[in-house]
């Protein structure tokens, strides 16, 4: 199994959904992939860090509150990121992000993700050991 993100259809938003081979690994995975839906990755220079933190026993949750930081990160300091470091201890989320601010000639964003919801959910271990983490963003 390789880490991995994708993208899968629901109505007018869209899915996000991580693969890695650890939990921390899988919600890197879906971190990329909701960045993947305004830009395509690659684009975004990892110059600038962000430290971010959730707190949340359930998993899944910690899912929708990862992303949603992601977002009101993205959406206050102008920017978008393309490199992730996660680590998840008994419900606690520490990562950092790596980005740079929005530059709309260069980067040319396709839309605004406005935030991740409960629709499709989903934070398990798959039968391969490998971690999957999906949920739908609003779009």
């Amino acid at each position: 199994m390789q880490a991995h993100w994708e993208h899968f259809n629901h109505e007018a938003d869209m899915g996000v959904r991580g693969v890695g081979e650890t939990l921390a690994g899988a919600f890197e995975q879906a971190a990329l992939a909701m960045t993947a839906i305004i830009v395509e990755p690659a684009q975004v220079r990892p110059e600038e860090q962000v430290d971010i933190h959730c707190e949340c026993p359930d998993r899944e949750l910690l899912l929708a509150d990862w992303l949603n930081a992601l977002v009101y990160e993205m959406a206050c300091r102008n920017m978008l990121f393309s490199r992730f470091e996660v680590e998840i201890d008994d419900g606690h989320l520490h990562a950092r992000a790596w980005g740079e601010p929005v530059n709309r000639q260069r980067h040319q964003p396709v839309v605004e993700v406005k935030g991740a919801t409960y629709t499709a959910l989903r934070v398990n271990q798959q039968e391969d050991g490998s971690w999957l983490a999906q949920c739908v963003v609003d779009v």
